[in-house]
């Protein structure tokens, strides 16, 4: 019985993660694709599985195209002066705009991965990735901006430290992210010794 148990604990090891993946993915789909679901049909009269996400994926990609010419720059600057003038507003759409632009934008910051010294008497050291070493501004010139990801959660918290308790890991800034995220049991050096291939 204690093998039977055992087999069990193991495919389900096994099978979990892929199904809870698989199960995320068909939920997202499922919510993008419904989102246009009856506007497409009474306009197209045909049911088609993944029409809407399509459709939501070519518009953003158009978006794209439009926000990088010419012809937005105008739109652009009278969002900017909307913005500028309500505060509450200036503050919510800024705070998002660089959350976004850390990840995806051209000036991505969660890109210098780092190994802090929290407690030197235990020699305890904390994951995190470097954001801003120019902290003149809050007149801390020997300390940077180190963001701290969170596990299991996508939440973190930035600590301003010193210089010299910051060391930079050559290591996919990718790999890093799923390492403190998974709670550490990615397995950081597999990921990185593939990586290198």
């Amino acid at each position: 019985m204690k093998r039977i148990v055992n087999y069990f604990l193991q495919g389900l090891l096994y099978i979990a993660p892929l199904g809870i993946t698989a199960y995320i993915i068909y939920v997202v789909f499922h919510f993008i694709d419904n989102l246009l679901k009856d506007k497409l049909e009474e306009i197209f009269n045909i049911d088609i599985p993944g029409l809407g996400l399509a459709v939501i994926f070519l518009f953003l990609v158009l978006v794209g195209i439009i926000g990088q010419s010419i012809l937005a720059r105008p739109f652009k600057d009278l969002f900017k002066r909307i913005i500028e003038k309500t505060p509450l507003l200036k503050l919510i759409f800024s705070a998002l705009n660089d959350l976004f632009s850390a990840f995806v934008g051209k000036e991505k910051k969660f890109n210098k991965p780092v190994i802090v010294l929290v407690n030197p008497i235990s020699n305890l050291e904390k994951l995190g990735f470097l954001t801003e070493e120019d902290l003149s501004t809050l007149d801390e010139k020997e300390k940077v901006a180190v963001y701290f990801p969170h596990s299991y959660n996508f939440s973190g918290e930035l600590f301003i430290v010193p210089k010299n308790q910051v060391r930079p890991i050559d290591i996919s800034p990718s790999v890093v992210m799923k390492f403190i995220i998974s709670g550490g049991v990615s397995g950081i050096y597999e990921d990185k010794e593939s990586t290198s291939d």
